[in-house]
């Protein structure tokens, strides 16, 4: 019995140091073989495993990925939509902007209009100037850096909107209150340009006063309703201020004459004119020539004889000539 179970059992020698024995230990032959079996499954569990953990590491990172990517897709639409939406805002405030130069551009006519009348009536200083609204980008520029970041775009777009609101509710105002301006200015010109006092003669030598007198032609007690003022024949006459000629004609006692109207009522005359420059509904200025003096009519010599009526009334010229 012993020698046929032999076969199925196999000695194994253990080698130890030089000087220790050889040790035998005899094992079955099924236990050699289920070792590497076991020891081969082992391992191949371990493969399965291992891959199997890999596949799910694998699966966690895709889906992260997806995540990842579905996160970015959001950020870029946001920030296309951010994008669009910014540069709409753009192209609105350009508009706006190029209907506020335009207003600008009306306001510095009405300007220009106004500084007109102070540069002729006004104060001969600069400080008495307006400023013009102006943009260049070719003058000096500078500041300290701050950075601009994607969030603070929003809100400085809408600042700039606000901004534009802002400026067209003072253009608005410019506007209104310009033109107001102007006319008043335009009121003041006319009105200063429309009073007499432009001495109407190169001559300032009266040869006869305003008021009661001794006639040159009767030697009686007779109103003088002007002055006279000497000069020589073909000398330039001026009209005093502007205004619409309204007679430009000649009669035995005035001989050549003209009147002139004026703003409030007021009227000027020029009498014995040697010749008359104008015309009747003419428009003149003050200081333009529009005549030379003579010596027609009931005259003793070259003269002019200088009126001025207010209303109906015939005032004293001095009161009004500089």
């Amino acid at each position: 019995m012993r020698s046929a179970s032999l076969p199925h059992r196999m000695t194994l020698l253990v080698l130890r140091e030089a000087n220790q024995p050889v040790k035998q230990i005899q094992v079955s032959k099924p236990f050699v073989i289920a070792v590497p079996i076991v020891a081969l499954l082992s391992i191949s569990g371990l493969i399965v495993s291992l891959q199997l953990q890999s596949e799910n590491t694998i699966s966690r990172l895709e889906e992260t990925l997806k995540l990842q990517n579905l996160k970015f897709e959001a950020v870029v639409t946001d920030r296309n939509q951010a994008i669009e939406r910014l540069q709409s805002q753009v192209i609105s405030l350009s508009g706006q902007s190029k209907a506020l130069m335009d207003r600008m551009e009306r306001v510095s006519e009405l300007e220009a209009e106004l500084q007109k009348f102070i540069d002729k009536y006004g104060s001969q200083s600069d400080s008495g100037r307006l400023s013009s609204l102006s943009w260049s980008e070719s003058l000096g520029r500078g500041g300290e850096f701050i950075a601009v970041y994607d969030q603070e775009i929003e809100g400085l777009a809408q600042d700039t909107r606000d901004d534009f609101l802002e400026i067209s509710a003072m253009l608005d105002e410019i506007e209104k209150s310009l033109p107001a301006t102007l006319q008043k200015a335009k009121q003041t010109e006319y009105s200063i340009s429309g009073t007499p006092s432009e001495w109407p003669t190169l001559s300032t030598r009266l040869t006869s006063n305003f008021g009661y007198r001794t006639d040159p032609f009767t030697g009686k007690a007779a109103f003088h309703a002007g002055i006279d003022i000497a000069g020589k024949v073909g000398d330039p006459i001026y009209a005093a201020a502007a205004g619409k000629v309204i007679a430009a004609e000649n009669n035995h006692s005035r001989g050549k004459y003209i009147i002139i109207q004026h703003p409030n009522g007021l009227q000027s005359w020029y009498m014995h004119l040697n010749e008359i420059q104008v015309s009747e509904g003419e428009t003149v200025k003050k200081g333009q020539t529009i005549a030379k003096l003579g010596n027609t009519g009931r005259s003793t010599g070259p003269h002019l004889h200088f009126e001025i009526v207010k209303g109906d009334k015939k005032v004293n010229p001095l009161s009004y000539l500089q």
